[in-house]
């Protein structure tokens, strides 16, 4: 059974079974308040999928690109979860969810689905944006460019310079991002690095020497 907890957008929880059925799935769309909900999320999906917290075996965390507040909570969240249970983190990009739930869409219509990036709001007048194009043999979508910031303003020339069209995503689904933390451990590998993905310099800089004060 694998958890997967995002909060780079809303706050979004999944448990699935490792062949990708989704046992329960639960999504808030409020861009805040993911402390005062992700607790309650949790046990919920633990509780409609008739498990309990010893039975998961994996926890998937969405490592951004988001804003530093919220995607903390949900990174935070899932790294408390393993610990107690003392089982692995598999750290996802959270982009990758919504470029997988587009491309299994597209494989179930029969669609071709040509290049695209997925964009999310970044705040303060940016956006964040991830390139991709197909899946590869271990059934993940490929990265053409990784996630990055542009102006809203310059956003468009940014994505034609990749020949990519937009796909706005207003949320995350928690399950895909379970299901790609899924097939990362399946195939051995790591899809995600460690560390969040903030793509912005924080707000707060370590203080200065004090300045002095002549007598």
């Amino acid at each position: 059974m694998i958890l997967g907890i995002d909060t780079s957008i809303g706050t979004a929880v999944a448990v699935i079974e490792p062949d990708g059925v989704v046992r329960a799935q639960l999504d808030s769309g409020d861009p805040r308040g993911h402390a005062e909900v992700i607790g309650d999320h949790v046990a919920r999906v633990l509780a409609e999928s008739e498990i309990t917290s010893a039975d998961v075996t994996h926890v998937a965390a969405g490592m951004g690109p988001g804003p530093f507040t919220g995607l903390r909570v949900g990174i935070a969240a899932a790294r408390a979860f393993a610990l107690g249970r003392g089982i692995p983190l598999i750290p996802v990009v959270s982009h990758d969810a919504v470029a997988l739930d587009r491309m299994l869409m597209a494989a179930m219509t029969g669609a071709d689905e040509e290049r695209f990036a997925v964009v999310t709001d970044a705040r303060r007048r940016e956006f964040a944006f991830t390139v991709y194009e197909g899946l590869d043999d271990d059934g993940l979508p490929v990265r053409v460019a990784d996630p990055a910031l542009a102006p809203r303003d310059e956003l468009d020339a940014a994505l034609a310079a990749h020949g990519a069209r937009r796909l706005d995503a207003g949320s995350v689904p928690a399950a895909m991002l379970a299901l790609a933390a899924g097939r990362a451990v399946a195939a051995g590998r790591r899809i995600a690095a460690d560390n969040a993905l903030y793509l912005r310099s924080p707000d707060v800089t370590a203080p200065t020497a004090p300045k002095r004060v002549i007598a």
